[in-house]
């Protein structure tokens, strides 16, 4: 049972990446199965890197209360880029903007499975 919700988490965030590279002019993916690839690898960077570097960043995150958590997720994302071809970042800000619109996305999805 918990490997479906995987599998289904996977798909929903990939559609997430799509729609919000499709809303987002700074963004940009190549085809659905480039926002599926960007998709998981980035939630196996959100699995496995960033509890590693928020840790490790747990100071300056206390001190700017949050807001470099944001700048790392931003990031993080930029990163992506690097795995994936065919998936575009233009800029930090709109890293930013992009993490908002898919965590928005995925609230919405997460609403629709409930």
């Amino acid at each position: 049972m918990w490997i479906l919700h995987i599998i289904v988490r996977f798909i929903l965030n990939g559609i997430a990446v799509y729609v919000a590279a499709q809303i987002l002019p700074g963004v940009s993916v190549d085809s659905f199965t480039t926002a599926m690839m960007a998709g998981l690898v980035l939630a196996l960077i959100h699995h496995f890197v960033q509890p590693v570097l928020n840790l490790l960043t747990l100071p300056i995150n206390l001190l700017t209360l949050g807001i470099f958590g944001a700048i790392l997720n931003a990031l993080l994302i930029m990163s992506v880029q690097y795995f994936v071809p065919g998936f575009f970042v233009a800029s930090l800000l709109w890293a930013l903007v992009f993490s908002v619109v898919v965590s928005l996305v995925n609230a919405f999805f997460s609403i629709l499975a409930v």
